[in-house]
């Protein structure tokens, strides 16, 4: 009987930021492997740090597709909003892509909705907001979607978890080791009930002891500032723009009038997909 084979495509959050062990990273994705099979799993990452929809659906999603995998999972989307091209109809057009492409070789697709960044890191209020407008919208759009393909979704943008400071480590957006094994077990949970796991679900508890304060420290200083600096250079212009437009509405009591665009451009997204849709499929109605 031939392995499971479990393939994840993403970003740093499936990479394993948050998660050392030994010189890398290893992550929910990988603590969740083991769970998949009563036996033997072949465990593939192609998750990159710093990849947007574009990367998963150019790069990643190739190599995964040869791979044939049994379970596949593509959580993605954050590194999109923290970008001055943020576009949620490009979004949502490459995401469909990816789905339809894994669920079309009979692989079993795993999604989840994130929380928004913003508030994550504890912006002010006219910074935050607007980045969880977009998280906002990528997260419908993967509801949505995950529904079409039948894929088995995780809601992790809300929950308790996101307030637990012993879940997350010290760059304050991803998961420590603590955190990544309850997203592992959370998702095993919910393979279970589909009955596609069947082996063990991961420990909940932490295999290394969480790094100090001093250490934490240090990380962000050196390597977080400079994690922050590479993902946000070409976004804080247009985020200052974008906060300076959440006063003006704020002060002329007209900020539904940003949410309700928002909520415009979700809804023309999809409705985008239906109609390319039933263009190559003229029998759907």
């Amino acid at each position: 009987m031939r392995p499971v084979r479990f393939v994840a495509l993403g970003d740093s959050l499936t990479e394993g930021v948050g998660d050392p062990v030994g010189n890398g990273w290893r992550g929910w994705a990988a603590l969740l492997a083991g769970g998949l099979g009563a036996e033997s799993v072949d465990f593939t990452n192609l998750a990159v740090s710093g990849a947007q929809t574009r990367d998963v659906l150019e790069r990643q999603l190739p190599a995964g597709l040869a791979l044939r995998p049994d379970v596949a999972s593509v959580v993605i989307g954050v590194n999109d909003t923290l970008r001055r091209t943020f576009d949620i109809q490009a979004v949502a057009a490459r995401l469909d892509k990816v789905y339809s492409a894994l669920t079309a070789q009979g692989t079993v697709l795993l999604t989840a909705c994130l929380p928004d960044p913003g508030s994550m890191l504890g912006l002010p209020g006219a910074l935050a907001r607007p980045l969880a407008r977009r998280q906002r919208a990528v997260n419908t759009v993967v509801h949505a979607l995950s529904e079409r393909y039948g894929a088995v979704h995780l809601h992790a943008s809300e929950d308790a978890w996101l307030t637990d400071r012993a879940l997350w480590s010290a760059d304050r957006l991803h998961p420590g080791e603590r955190g990544h094994r309850q997203l592992a077990l959370r998702f095993h949970g919910l393979l279970m009930e589909a009955g596609v796991a069947t082996g063990a679900p991961p420990s909940p508890e932490p295999q290394f002891a969480p790094p100090t304060r001093s250490a934490s420290l240090w990380w962000l200083a050196t390597a977080g500032t400079a994690w922050v600096v590479r993902r946000c250079n070409d976004l804080l212009p247009q985020l200052l723009r974008l906060a300076a437009d959440e006063m003006r509405h704020r002060a002329r009591g007209s900020s539904a009038r940003l949410d309700l665009g928002a909520a415009h451009a979700v809804a023309a997204a999809l409705a985008a997909l239906s109609v390319a849709e039933q263009q190559v499929r003229p029998d759907v109605v």
